[in-house]
C-alpha cells in the first residue's frame, strides 16, 4: 500500500513510464481531459500491437495519393468527379479521420484554436475547392511526423515491470524442518526462509544463520558486499553470496525494500513535469489569427472592391488557409530532432524523445552516483604495505590463504597477486564472521582481515590504519603485524575530464549522491573536484536531494546505473543511465542512455543538445519566412494552391538537409 495526498490508503497499480515528452502523449500519466490525439490507450503487448497496427492506413493512404495523382497527373478520362472524390476521400479518412475526431471534440470542450482545428478546416477547405490531393497531403504529413515521433521515443515508454521482474518469483519457506517452495507474496511475517549462495533476497528479514556476505548494490549502490551477522536485517534485492542462510521474515512483500523502490519509480514518474509541444502553444496563438484573417479576406473586400464576386474571395481565403496550415512546420520540427537524436546515436548516446535534447539544454545542475558511474565499480588492490617481508612473499602468503574465501575482496586480492600462491600449501582455514580468516601457509600461521581481527588477538598494529578511508586488508602471520593492503573502486579515466568538461559547458554545480560509505565519497570528490558529495544515502535519500534541488530551481540532470538509482532517474528532469552496465531498471526510466559508460558523454550530450536547439530554431523560421511570403502572395492571388505545395516541399527539404547536417558534426 502507498499513501495518497490525503494520507488514505491506495493499491499500488501496476506502474508503468510513458515518455513524457512524445507529441502524443505529452505526460507520463494522462490526465482526464488532457488534449492528446491518436494515441492508444492499451497498455503492455496490446498497447504495442495498437501501435504498429496503427502504420497500416498511413500506408494505405499513401498508396491512394500517389495512385490518385497519378491519374490526375495523366488526366484520366474515367478518374473524375465522385470516384476521384472517394478515392481522395478514403486516403484523407485514413490519416484524417482522428485528426478530425479530435478537433470536434475540443471544439466541444471549449478549446477551439490548436493545430487540429487549423489543420481540418484547411483540409477540409481544400475538398472544397476541388484541390483534394493538397487536403491528403496535409493530413499525411502530420501523421507520418506522429510515427517518426512515436519511433524516436517507443523504448521510453515501456513498463518498468523489468524491475517487478527482477523480485524472485519463488521463495524456499522452512516449516518444520520441511522446504517447499511458496510465490514471495504468500509469505506471512514470522516465517523461516532458505536463501541459497547466489540467490537473491525475495523478503526483508532478520539473520537467523551464524553470518554470510551479501551484495548490497541492488539497495545501496555500494560496491562493497556487506556482511550480515546473526540478529542483523537483510532486505528484498539483496544478493547472498556465501552459504545458504536462514531469515525470519520481518515485513510482507509489498512492504519489503524493493518494493518500496518501485513505489518511489512510480511517485517520481508522478511528479516528473510536463512539456507542452511547441506546435501547440504556437496553434494557439496562431490559429485565430489565420482564421480571422480568412474570414477577412473572404468577406471585407465586399466593401472595397467594386467587383467583388464572392466565390472568387471565397477561393482566395481557403486558399489562404490551405497555404496557412503549419504543414512545413510539423515536418521541419521533428526532422531537426531526428537529426539529433542521430548524432546522438554515433557517439554512444541514447535520447528516448527528441524533447530531452531541448531539455538537457536548460539543465544548470548534473547530480551523479559514484559507482558505476563514475568509478568502475569493480574493486582494484591500490597500495601494499609491508614491515619486514619481501612484498611478493608477503602477496602470496595473503593470496594463498585469500584463495579460499569467496568474498570479492578477497578475490581482489588473488589477482592482483599473480601465481605464485598456487604453490603454497594452506591448511586449518578458519573463518571468523565480521573479521577475516585464520590458517596455516606454508607451516606460518596468518590471520587476514580488518583491525578488529588483530584486536580480536591482541595484536598491535600500525596506528595510521584507523585513518585509512580505503577498504583495507590488514595481515598478522605468527602472531605480529606484518602489513596492509588497500584496495579501492578504480576511478573511470575519463571522469575527471567529464567534470571539466561540464564546467566549460555553464554547468556550475556539480553534486554526487551515492550508497558508498562517506569518507570514501569524500575521497572521489575531491580528487575529481566535484562541488557537493553525501555518502551513506539509500533510494529515498537521493530521492529527497534531488527534490531539494528541484525546489531551489535547479534544472537536473541526474547520472546513474543502479535499480537504487531509478527513482531518482524518473524523478530528475533529465534522467540518465549508463547503458553498458547499468541495470535494466536504470536504462528503462531513464530518458538519456549513455551506451559506452563513459561519463564524459554527459557533456557531449549537452553539446549535441545545444547544436540540435540552434538547427531547429532555424528550421522553425526558415518555415515561418516562407509561409508569410507565400500567405502574403495568396492574399493578393498572386500565389496558387500549387505553389504554395511547391514552398512546402522546398521548406521541407531544406530542413532535411539542415537536420542531416547534424549527424556531419564532430562532437
Amino acid at each position: 500500500m502507498t499513501k495518497d495526498k490525503d494520507n488514505k490508503d491506495t493499491e499500488l497499480k501496476d506502474p508503468t513510464i510513458t515518455s513524457p515528452r512524445t507529441a502524443e502523449e505529452p505526460g507520463p500519466k494522462a490526465e482526464k481531459g488532457e488534449d492528446s490525439c491518436c494515441t492508444p490507450q492499451q497498455k503492455g503487448a496490446d498497447k504495442d500491437e495498437e501501435e504498429r497496427s496503427s502504420f497500416i492506413p498511413t500506408i494505405l493512404s499513401l498508396i491512394l495519393l500517389l495512385f490518385g495523382i497519378g491519374l490526375d497527373f495523366f488526366d484520366v478520362e474515367w478518374f473524375k468527379g465522385y470516384l476521384r472524390l472517394i478515392v481522395f476521400g478514403v486516403a484523407y479518412v485514413l490519416v484524417g479521420g482522428k485528426v478530425v475526431q479530435h478537433a470536434v471534440t475540443n471544439i466541444g470542450k471549449g478549446n477551439i484554436f490548436n493545430e487540429f482545428f487549423l489543420m481540418t478546416i484547411a483540409t477540409v477547405g481544400a475538398f472544397y475547392i476541388g484541390e483534394y490531393a493538397e487536403g491528403v497531403a496535409v493530413m499525411l504529413f502530420y501523421v507520418i511526423g506522429e510515427h517518426f515521433q512515436k519511433a524516436a521515443v517507443a523504448r521510453s515508454r515501456r513498463s518498468i515491470k523489468a524491475l517487478i521482474d527482477n523480485r524472485p518469483e519463488e521463495v524456499s519457506v522452512l516449516t518444520n524442518g520441511q522446504v517447499s517452495i511458496v510465490n514471495p507474496k504468500k509469505v506471512n511475517i514470522g516465517q523461516i526462509i532458505q536463501i541459497k549462495p547466489g540467490e537473491k533476497v525475495a523478503l526483508d528479514g532478520e539473520m537467523l544463520s551464524e553470518s554470510s556476505s551479501f551484495n548490497t548494490a541492488a539497495l545501496t549502490g555500494e560496491s562493497k558486499p556487506d556482511t550480515k551477522k546473526k540478529g542483523e536485517t537483510v532486505l528484498a534485492g539483496m544478493i547472498n553470496l556465501d552459504r545458504l542462510v536462514e531469515l525470519k521474515v520481518t515485513s510482507g512483500y509489498e512492504d519489503s525494500a524493493l518494493s518500496k523502490i518501485l513505489k518511489l519509480v512510480e511517485e517520481a514518474s508522478g511528479r516528473k513535469a510536463k512539456t507542452q509541444k511547441f506546435i501547440t502553444r504556437f496553434a494557439k496563438i496562431y490559429t485565430p489569427i489565420v482564421v480571422s484573417l480568412a474570414i477577412g479576406l473572404a468577406l471585407l473586400p465586399y466593401f472595397f472592391v467594386d467587383t467583388y464576386v464572392f466565390d472568387e474571395w471565397l477561393y482566395r481565403a481557403l486558399v489562404f488557409l490551405v497555404i496557412s496550415c503549419p504543414c512545413a512546420l510539423v515536418i521541419s520540427i521533428p526532422l531537426g530532432y531526428f537529426g539529433g537524436i542521430g548524432a546522438a546515436s554515433r557517439n554512444g548516446l541514447l535520447f528516448k524523445g527528441s524533447n530531452f535534447l531541448d531539455l538537457i539544454t536548460k539543465v544548470d545542475t548534473v547530480v551523479m552516483d559514484k559507482t558505476g558511474t563514475l568509478t568502475e565499480g569493480v574493486f582494484i588492490v591500490q597500495e601494499v604495505k609491508v614491515r619486514s617481508l619481501e612484498k611478493d612473499r608477503f602477496l602470496a602468503l595473503t593470496a594463498a590463504l585469500e584463495n579460499k574465501s569467496t568474498h570479492p575482496i578477497a578475490w581482489a586480492v588473488v589477482e592482483h597477486s599473480g601465481n605464485a600462491y598456487k604453490q603454497l600449501k594452506v591448511q586449518d582455514v578458519e573463518e571468523i564472521a565480521g573479521h577475516g580468516l585464520k590458517g596455516t601457509v606454508d607451516g606460518q600461521e596468518l590471520l587476514i582481515g580488518n583491525a578488529k581481527l588483530l584486536q580480536k588477538f591482541n595484536i598491535s598494529y600500525a596506528p595510521e590504519i584507523e585513518e585509512i578511508v580505503e577498504t583495507i586488508v590488514v595481515v598478522a602471520i605468527d602472531g605480529k603485524y606484518e602489513g596492509y593492503i588497500t584496495i579501492a573502486d578504480k576511478i573511470k579515466e575519463d571522469a575527471a575530464l567529464a567534470i571539466k568538461q561540464l564546467r566549460d559547458y555553464g554547468i556550475d554545480n556539480i553534486v554526487m549522491l551515492s550508497g558508498d560509505k562517506d569518507s570514501i565519497v569524500q575521497k572521489v570528490a575531491g580528487q575529481l573536484k566535484i562541488d557537493k558529495a553525501y555518502g551513506g544515502l539509500l533510494p529515498q535519500d537521493k530521492v529527497d536531494k534531488v527534490e531539494e534541488l528541484k525546489k531551489q530551481g535547479k534544472k537536473v540532470a541526474f547520472v546513474g546505473d543502479g535499480i537504487n538509482d531509478a527513482p531518482v532517474i524518473t524523478l530528475a528532469d533529465v534522467g540518465m543511465a549508463m547503458g553498458a552496465l547499468g541495470s535494466d531498471a536504470a536504462i528503462e526510466t531513464a530518458d538519456v542512455v549513455i551506451q559506452t559508460d563513459q561519463p564524459a558523454k554527459i557533456a557531449t550530450a549537452i553539446k549535441i543538445g545545444k547544436k540540435t536547439r540552434q538547427i531547429v530554431w532555424q528550421n522553425i523560421g526558415l518555415a515561418f519566412g516562407v509561409k508569410a511570403l507565400v500567405l502574403t502572395f495568396g492574399a493578393f492571388g498572386v500565389a496558387s494552391l500549387w505553389e504554395a505545395v511547391f514552398a512546402d516541399v522546398g521548406v521541407a527539404f531544406l530542413a532535411i538537409l539542415n537536420a542531416v547536417r547534424l549527424q556531419r558534426i564532430k562532437f
